[in-house]
């Protein structure tokens, strides 16, 4: 069994990425995982790194602080977001930047080909991404750009690896019956806590 962490990084309360996180979460509940959920919106922080710097940043929120604990607990994360503009929403991408720091996340002061030592290292993940954009355009035209920037440039930097994609479009206006077996892949994977 296994430690899932399951992060909605979705900013509404009711929302596509909402129900796809719960279902992942209830199905890895059942089947014996130990399950954290986080959900962005129920977080309230300053989402904007700021004047901070590696050796000065920003005191940690309690909330935030939880969530970077979860994170050091987990060995496995689950990432649900959509992708708006090419990118994370800006909580999302906040929260990132104000919890994947130095000495907690990654070690600045021993590099390895240039790059400090990640800290995350042994955690799995799964990014699961909701777009509008059709997955052959989002591979041929956008050269998977958010996903690599996730896989390599966030968590694979600090040692979370390797990160699968599940990539659920269009999803604005997908048809209930869509929705439902989206619902059910979401639902097998959290029962294999993949």
């Amino acid at each position: 069994m296994r430690k899932i962490l399951v992060l909605n990084g979705h900013p509404g309360e009711r929302s596509l990425n909402q129900a796809l996180a719960n279902a992942y979460a209830e199905a890895a509940r059942t089947a014996g995982h130990e399950v954290r959920e986080v959900h962005i919106h129920d977080l309230d922080f300053d989402p904007d790194f700021g004047q901070g710097s590696f050796k000065a940043s920003k005191p940690l929120e309690p909330q935030l602080r939880e969530v970077l604990d979860s994170l050091k607990w987990t060995d496995h994360l689950v990432l649900v977001s959509p992708m708006w503009w090419g990118g994370l929403p800006a909580k999302l991408k906040g929260l990132i930047d104000r919890t994947l720091l130095p000495g907690e996340t990654f070690d600045p002061r021993q590099l390895k080909y240039g790059l400090p030592t990640p800290l995350l290292t042994g955690r799995t993940a799964r990014l699961i991404l909701t777009s509008d954009t059709p997955g052959v355009y989002f591979k041929f035209v956008y050269a998977n750009a958010l996903i690599r920037q996730v896989q390599r440039q966030i968590l694979g930097y600090v040692g979370i690896k390797p990160t699968r994609v599940t990539h659920f479009s269009p999803a604005s206006h997908a048809e209930t019956d869509t929705v439902t077996a989206w619902l059910e892949t979401v639902s097998k994977l959290g029962t294999e806590g993949q």
